[in-house]
């Protein structure tokens, strides 16, 4: 309307607006376009992956479904195909034979098996850095991510004082033959608290693979993507990782489930008198089902 009048009586915006009673800014208004659904979708899905670069597709979508938006596998599969943000796959590794005897079955709950080990890393500036790493191998949490120059027996044993009693004592803790683990101190002090010792054989790692599992995506997702140049530093950075880990990275094993949620979901279960499930029941794609109120019916899949 004020257009058209500037337009009929060749005066200035300044005139038209006077005797139209309207603002200077309305004559320069443009509406805006509303913005395709499906591009912000598109925007969503870039944006989350490159906040969670480690992710594959089913995480991200795990991620924007929590999020409210309803999308599938394969929108985020083509669009991160397209804008080059394929994670890449990692590399087969060699499979040794052999599985050493005496060891004690799988977690069957949590608090059962805990295991523990060291990481050595290398600040920018060259110094030395040892990070101990304690998980739950039932709930896949990480209970400690503790960052030193070096770190003795009495360091891993207060380390461990405040786990238990963040979260319970475990049953049995599995750990390589590493000095600190074997020290006589620790296995003194374990031994008066009931806690039992799972030593795996000497060269062979794989008898730790959650552990190992766990050490590979911290040393992949943080150690090699972050700068660190000092120890404090390290620690701040090594605390957001745990945060992510717990909190943030869904678990395909744990039914694409965070281990916090999925320590959360067993604790509900256990106030409801339910078993507790194995990691077997639980589906890679979780499907939600109301809880029945018969405690003798098993449960269907966990990962809701």
């Amino acid at each position: 309307m004020a257009m058209k009048v500037q337009q009929t009586l060749s005066c200035s915006g300044r005139s038209v607006c006077r005797w139209l009673g309207l603002n200077r800014s309305t004559l320069r208004y443009v509406p805006r376009p509303v913005p395709d659904k499906k591009k912000l979708l598109e925007a969503e899905i870039v944006k989350m992956s490159k906040k969670y670069p480690c992710f594959g597709y089913r995480k991200i979508t795990r991620k924007l479904v929590e999020q409210g938006w309803a999308v599938g596998k394969k929108l985020v599969q083509r669009v991160r195909l397209e804008e080059g943000l394929k994670v890449p796959p990692l590399k087969p590794r060699k499979r040794r034979q052999g599985l050493s005897t005496g060891l004690p079955q799988q977690a069957k709950h949590r608090n059962h098996v805990w295991a523990w080990d060291f990481v050595s890393d290398h600040t920018v500036l060259g110094g030395k850095l040892r990070v101990f790493n304690m998980i739950d191998e039932f709930t896949k949490e990480c209970h400690c991510i503790h960052s030193d120059r070096a770190i003795k027996a009495t360091d891993v044993l207060a380390v461990l004082e405040e786990a238990i009693k963040e979260h319970g004592a475990p049953e049995y803790i599995r750990s390589d033959n590493g000095p600190e683990f074997i020290a006589t101190a620790i296995q003194q002090w374990l031994r008066e608290k009931g806690i039992k010792t799972i030593y795996i054989d000497p060269g062979c790692p794989w008898q730790n693979g959650y552990m190992e599992s766990f050490n590979d995506k911290f040393r992949r997702e943080c150690l090699n993507r972050e700068l660190i140049y000092t120890l404090s530093e390290s620690r701040v950075i090594f605390a957001d990782y745990r945060h992510l880990h717990n909190y943030e990275r869904p678990h395909r094993s744990l039914g694409l489930l965070t281990p916090k949620a999925y320590a959360k979901q067993l604790t509900c279960l256990s106030g409801l008198g339910r078993a507790t499930p194995s990691l077997s029941q639980i589906g890679d794609q979780p499907q939600p089902k109301p809880l029945e109120s018969n405690n003798n019916q098993p449960l269907g899949n966990l990962s809701q």
